[in-house]
């Protein structure tokens, strides 16, 4: 496997005070994606962190 075909599906969002919405990073699981938002949670940033699956909002 090379670089190209690796899938990262999983985003971690920020959202902050002005409910603009970012995106921190992606991973290959929703495990590795949420210890990053625990750990953001951790360091005492205000801003609200969650995991989403790349396309879960697709049609909403």
């Amino acid at each position: 496997m090379n670089d190209s075909t690796v899938t990262l599906p999983w985003l971690v969002i920020r959202q902050d005070d002005n409910g603009n919405r970012y995106r921190v990073g992606r991973y290959a699981t929703r495990a590795e994606a949420q210890k990053i938002v625990d750990s953001l949670g951790d360091r005492g940033h205000k801003q609200l962190y969650w995991v989403e699956r790349i396309g879960q909002n697709a049609g909403a």
